[in-house]
């Protein structure tokens, strides 16, 4: 494990408007059991590497709206999320804002606009000025936002991990299927085997 003050926590996507019952998700139908555990658990995680001296960021999907205020959504995610609507995922709002339980440990929030938290986002600029060399991945989906950033922190060349029971997908074949090719260029571990190597590594 590398030193903690060098260790990144990405936490993706654990919003109001994907996980809160009064969220756009569950308006639309769209609820994802497993991922309404995360909270809780990634907290336990982001509390961890804040007190072992690491950066906790948390990327937020953002649908910007249009000078008529109507959001801008792309054709793939309109077609998926028919229900999405003006509002919705909207910076400044309580639908955009993280979940209550991870936001005490929270240093950078990142808004993106497509699956991956690297896209168009200023969060390699964060990392790198942060002195960050590993980033730690989790949140919703596992085979979206976050397969999509640990891909694109490979390229980068962080050394990247995933926080196998600290993501969910859809369905269980999916979150697994995700793992495992996520494995061929990331560390995959849970929650708990990270937090235990991070107190090793102090």
């Amino acid at each position: 494990m590398t030193h903690a003050k060098s260790l990144g926590l990405l936490i993706v996507d654990l919003q109001n408007d994907f996980l809160s019952p009064q969220g756009a998700y569950a308006r639309g139908g769209a609820v994802n059991p497993t991922a309404a555990a995360l909270p809780e658990r990634v907290a336990a995680v982001a509390k961890a590497v804040k007190d072992a001296g690491g950066l906790v960021v948390a990327c937020q999907f953002t649908l910007w709206p249009n000078a008529k205020g109507d959001p801008m959504i792309a054709p793939h995610l309109l077609s998926l999320r028919p229900f999405l609507r003006r509002g919705d995922f909207q910076q400044g709002t309580w639908g955009h804002a993280h979940v209550d339980a991870i936001q005490p440990y929270v240093d950078v929030s990142v808004s993106k606009v497509a699956y991956s938290a690297f896209f168009n986002t200023q969060l390699d600029w964060v990392l790198r000025h942060a002195g960050i060399d590993t980033l730690a991945v989790c949140g919703i989906v596992t085979n979206g936002g976050v397969a999509s950033s640990v891909r694109d922190a490979h390229m980068r060349e962080y050394h990247a991990m995933v926080l196998s029971d600290g993501c969910a997908a859809f369905r269980p074949e999916v979150h697994q299927t995700a793992l495992a090719d996520m494995g061929t260029l990331a560390d995959v571990m849970t929650c708990q085997d990270f937090v235990e190597k991070i107190c090793e590594g102090q």
